[in-house]
């Protein structure tokens, strides 16, 4: 006899259909998660038993021999039943990483007969600016796909009403054969035959699809980027996928962003990286520039002294998005000009004349060492 009651642990009963499972199981891993419960052994302990009660419900051909043994106490169905059945493990309808995917990010896969029945999810890949990215953009995607066909709601059937229930599995798609052995009876499921897994026969096809439930035709969808998009986030547009050749629901579209780079900014989640060249005069004097943001350029004092390669940060000025804004970070690079005329050349040698060297304290610092070593001025020629 089976030691455990799944029906009871999931809080359904013997002719709950796989979808009632999942829906039972969804619930219940996520009121008991240990992520959710740390350090609760009791919480531990019921997830255990939650998911191996979903491992045997969410099989077909386990759960057909477990009702077995549920019908026949004494009995052992195949080599050795059910106690203990799988020790917690995490295979039913698609495994625990799809199930917790899709109650805590909604992106994760569905339970077993669903996966069957619904259509194939379909990638696009589009190609955003730096700016609409950065800012939010609308955009229109044109792509071709089965659609599920409006004639018939996606049966096959005429009109949408065109069909009955199979005689052979008797609406559930499945057939359940039963086979005795040396170790026992063992119970298979298998695809129905008949009718394909539909559980139901087209009695009239439908004259629009011609009894496929669909139709290839081009799709045209718009699609409103949050600010803030970046490489490889994505928009999930449920129903938008392959429509199901067996009647079940349309798959969705995953549109994919790769955002091209900027000539002046680069990204790290909400903030922006500016390099930003300076004069050598703005450099040691100081002064304003116009630094670049997303909508406009906005008005930043340099100050004097300013060395290459100081980092400065303008609070507020990075990427607006729904989590909040980012910051700018502003990198000055000093140039140092090229081609010099013979005047700006002595210019510059009567400018460092007057100069002294206790005013650049690295230089200072290292003619120091370097006195200190080898008893020269690294400066003097």
């Amino acid at each position: 006899m089976a030691d455990k009651n799944y029906y009871e642990i999931l809080g359904v009963d013997r002719k709950a259909t796989d979808a009632d499972i999942k829906s039972a199981y969804r619930k219940l891993v996520k009121m008991y998660h240990p992520d959710l419960h740390p350090n609760d052994a009791n919480a531990a302990a019921k997830f255990k038993e939650v998911n191996e009660a979903n491992e045997v419900l969410s099989d077909p051909q386990k759960r057909a021999a477990y009702d077995y043994e549920l019908d026949h106490p004494g009995a052992r169905s195949g080599a050795g039943g059910f106690s203990g059945f799988g020790g917690g493990g995490f295979s039913g309808f698609g495994g625990f990483s799809d199930i917790f995917n899709d109650i805590f990010s909604g992106f994760g896969g569905g339970g077993s007969a669903q996966a069957a029945s619904q259509g194939e999810d379909i990638t696009k890949e589009v190609v955003l600016s730096f700016l609409d990215a950065a800012k939010g953009c609308t955009k229109e995607i044109r792509y071709f796909r089965n659609e599920p066909c409006s004639s018939c709601k996606g049966t096959g059937a005429k009109n949408g009403t065109a069909y009955k229930t199979c005689d052979k599995c008797g609406g559930t798609g499945q057939v359940r054969y039963a086979q005795d052995t040396l170790f026992g009876r063992t119970i298979r499921m298998t695809t129905c035959d008949a009718c394909g897994g539909t559980g139901k026969k087209i009695t009239d096809a439908c004259p629009d699809c011609k009894g496929k439930g669909y139709v290839r035709k081009e799709t045209v969808v718009t699609l409103n980027i949050p600010a803030g998009a970046d490489t490889n986030s994505y928009i999930r547009k449920k129903g938008y996928g392959q429509a199901s050749a067996r009647g079940g629901a349309a798959g969705d579209l995953i549109v994919v962003f790769r955002v091209e780079p900027h000539k002046i900014f680069k990204r790290k989640d909400k903030d922006l990286y500016v390099e930003l060249p300076i004069s050598y005069r703005i450099a040691a004097l100081g002064g304003k520039v116009q630094v670049p943001g997303i909508d406009d350029t906005f008005e930043y004092l340099i100050p004097d002294g300013t060395q290459s390669g100081t980092v400065f940060c303008v609070r507020g000025k990075g990427l607006k998005t729904r989590t909040g804004t980012g910051n700018m970070y502003i990198t000055v690079q000093v140039e140092v000009p090229t081609k010099l005329s013979r005047e700006q050349k002595n210019a510059l040698e009567d400018l460092d004349d007057v100069l002294d060297i206790k005013q650049s304290a690295k230089m200072r610092a290292f003619k120091d060492n370097v006195q200190a070593m080898y008893g020269v001025d690294p400066y003097k020629g």
